[in-house]
């Protein structure tokens, strides 16, 4: 596993200022349906600042925003549902599709992280303004793909793993996809070994979770100890 990883992104000379006010910063990333969200809401829980990608990736797109505009002007108006909010069944056939090439989702991608960074960024702002010394945990789906253009660096990154045939099941019951919608997903992001080559801590999210959520305990008391 690797140390924690510095972004060479060209944002990093204009956010730079924003990084000092950062006493602890967390990256937490997994697999699809490997069991991330279960950690990230125990670290909220445990009282981490949490900033979630999913989250800030639909308040970026919100109907009215600039990021949907962006993608109308990309993708055209089938891009917009009925109530003109963006038609996600309709870009994941076009993005995420084994039919569609990778340029189609750079092409969106382009996008939405910038504009996601900006908001994250904003989110760390005020937790500082909150708290100084927050252990702030960014919950990042991709974060293998997208670290080394990201504005800031992480003191610790952690991912949550779980077999693909597990992962499959739970997509399959708790999204409805088929199997093969399923395996398209995982095959579209980073693999566990390259997962686990950014990471300084691996959750094995098919462990009892008492004994999970005692290893996020033990990790999230050094986190907070560094932080003092």
């Amino acid at each position: 596993m690797a140390e924690s990883r510095t972004s060479t992104s060209p944002w990093v000379s204009v956010r730079l200022g924003t990084m000092a006010s950062v006493t602890i910063r967390i990256g937490l990333t997994g697999g699809i349906a490997a069991g991330k969200s279960t950690v990230a809401a125990h670290l909220r829980d445990l009282g981490a600042f949490l900033i979630d990608y999913d989250e800030l990736a639909r308040e970026v797109v919100a109907p009215g925003s600039e990021g949907l505009q962006r993608i109308v002007d990309c993708f055209g108006a089938d891009a917009l549902d009925g109530r003109g909010g963006l038609n996600r069944t309709w870009m994941a056939e076009r993005v995420f599709s084994d039919q569609v090439s990778e340029g189609m989702r750079k092409r969106l991608d382009d996008i939405e992280h910038p504009l996601i960074y900006q908001l994250a960024l904003r989110r760390e702002r005020e937790a500082t303004a909150m708290d100084p010394q927050a252990v702030i945990v960014h919950d990042v789906p991709l974060l293998a793909e997208v670290i080394d253009a990201m504005p800031m660096r992480f003191d610790h990154i952690v991912t949550v793993e779980a077999p693909a045939d597990v992962r499959v099941r739970r997509m399959m019951m708790t999204r409805g996809m088929s199997a093969e919608q399923a395996r398209a997903r995982i095959r579209h992001q980073s693999s566990e070994r390259e997962r686990e080559a950014i990471a300084d801590a691996v959750i094995d999210a098919t462990q009892n979770i008492e004994h999970m959520f005692e290893h996020i305990d033990r990790l999230y008391a050094q986190w907070c100890s560094e932080a003092r």
